[in-house]
């Protein structure tokens, strides 16, 4: 019974492991295609710019006349590997491929433009733009690196990640409104706010930081494998069971508390999943956090 026990469980993960990736593959898949119909529809037909690093490839394109598709991959290329020492080998190879895929569509792919309204352009350039970047963040992975430097130098300064994207686009915005013009800043600044939006909004609302609450009969394990997969501290708390399945039970149980990136939210469950898939995992959003296991290892 214990053999047979072990062999369900060990089929179980791979397949598990299996299903994750290719809803990964799938989100990331989206994620590309929307974005690129945001670019090639709306924003480059009419030289219009977005925050973060693709604004800021949009704006050395316009500048210098350098294929975007090329410039998309040169730009985002160090905030992979940032990501690659701050966050996961798997994460960054999910990101290379997903910037490759995309730089790939803009060059090769032609459509047409769908409208010369600034203000559609804007709003709905920003929607398909922000909702590959966050259907790309549900895949574990992400189009634009403008993120992965933000919570990098949250780690390193006083600034939060909010705090670091805000001045990184300010920046972005003034340079755009001296090099190009002062309109296409505006409205740049309308894609880039419909964009974050939407990205909000892909992903459920998520901050940049998510804490986790765990309420699992193999706690232990479950404690163990966040801080040998994940490199996250856990906090334990002691509980007692009110009225559940079984009616009321007053046993004692172990209650798991971390705190994540919402970068690495998809690769927690999928551990706690591995050991007990009737865990109870609860989410919420937390602003910052300063301190403890939450500040990965430096980069270095």
């Amino acid at each position: 019974m214990i053999f047979d026990a072990l062999i369900r469980k060990s089929g179980r993960i791979p397949q598990l492991v299996y299903t994750r990736h290719i809803k990964d593959f799938i989100l990331i898949c989206i994620g590309v295609v929307m974005a690129s119909i945001g670019l090639k529809e709306f924003l480059l037909p009419n030289d219009f710019l977005d925050g973060g690093a693709m604004g800021l490839s949009l704006l050395t394109e316009i500048i210098t006349g350098v294929e975007l598709s090329f410039l998309i991959v040169l730009i985002n290329l160090p905030f992979i590997i940032i990501g690659a020492k701050q966050i996961s080998m798997e994460f960054a190879v999910k990101s290379a491929l997903a910037i490759l895929v995309l730089s790939l569509l803009v060059h090769f792919i032609s459509l047409p433009a769908i409208t010369s309204d600034k203000l559609l352009i804007s709003v709905f350039g920003g929607f398909f733009l922000g909702a590959g970047i966050g259907f790309a963040i549900r895949g574990g992975a992400v189009i634009d690196g403008t993120e992965v430097l933000a919570i990098y130098v949250s780690k390193k300064t006083s600034l939060s990640v909010g705090d670091f994207i805000s001045v990184f686009n300010v920046i972005l915005f003034s340079f755009s409104a001296l090099l190009v013009s002062v309109e296409t800043a505006m409205y740049s600044m309308l894609t880039y706010f419909a964009a974050s939006k939407t990205v909000d909004f892909i992903i459920n609302g998520i901050e940049e930081y998510i804490g986790v609450t765990i309420v699992s009969r193999k706690a232990t394990e479950v404690k163990q494998a966040i801080i040998d997969k994940l490199g996250r501290g856990v906090t334990v708390y002691n509980s007692e069971s009110g009225y559940g399945k079984t009616g009321v039970n007053f046993n004692e149980n172990k209650i798991l508390f971390c705190v994540v990136t919402r970068l690495e939210v998809t690769r927690l469950l999928l551990e706690i999943d591995k050991i007990d898939e009737e865990a109870f995992v609860v989410q919420h959003s937390i602003k910052d956090t300063k301190g403890g296991m939450i500040k990965k290892r430096p980069l270095h």
